[in-house]
């Protein structure tokens, strides 16, 4: 680790000592983390529990154990481009930029779906229609 101190003042090199030194009288004060982790071991077995009963499963110390995903099903290709045939979308996500730049151009996307496959997923209804007003009178 560099640290270029050539910029910085008088005050702010002091500033940079006397933290770095507040910082290692910490770290040098406190006992290893192998002997904590053998106390809270000991500890714990003393008490009649094991360390994964009192922090949880999966536990490399202190860590949160992880979540696992849901897996998720595979999607049929919905989009294929006729003229490169590894282009393919399944309809999901942001639109691909093959099909992107092609829309761009003026062709529909209903020309790319896969005929026999793929059918035209219609718009949803918008969650809140606008209203009409009528004054009364």
């Amino acid at each position: 680790m560099t640290i270029d101190l050539t910029s910085l003042s008088v005050r702010e090199l002091n500033q940079l000592i006397r933290t770095a030194e507040q910082t290692r009288k910490a770290l040098v004060s406190r006992p290893p983390a192998e002997k904590v982790k053998k106390q809270l071991t000991a500890l714990a077995r003393k008490a009649g529990y094991t360390i994964e009963e009192v922090f949880g499963e999966g536990t490399d110390g202190g860590a949160a154990p992880r979540t696992r995903r849901r897996k998720l099903p595979k999607v049929a290709i919905k989009y294929r481009d006729p003229e490169n045939r590894r282009y393919t979308w399944t309809g999901r996500g942001k639109m691909p930029r093959w099909l992107a730049s092609k829309v761009r151009f003026g062709q529909d996307p209903v020309d790319f779906l896969v005929p026999g496959v793929a059918k035209l997923t219609p718009k949803a209804a918008p969650a809140n229609p606008k209203r009409k007003l009528f004054k009364q009178g």
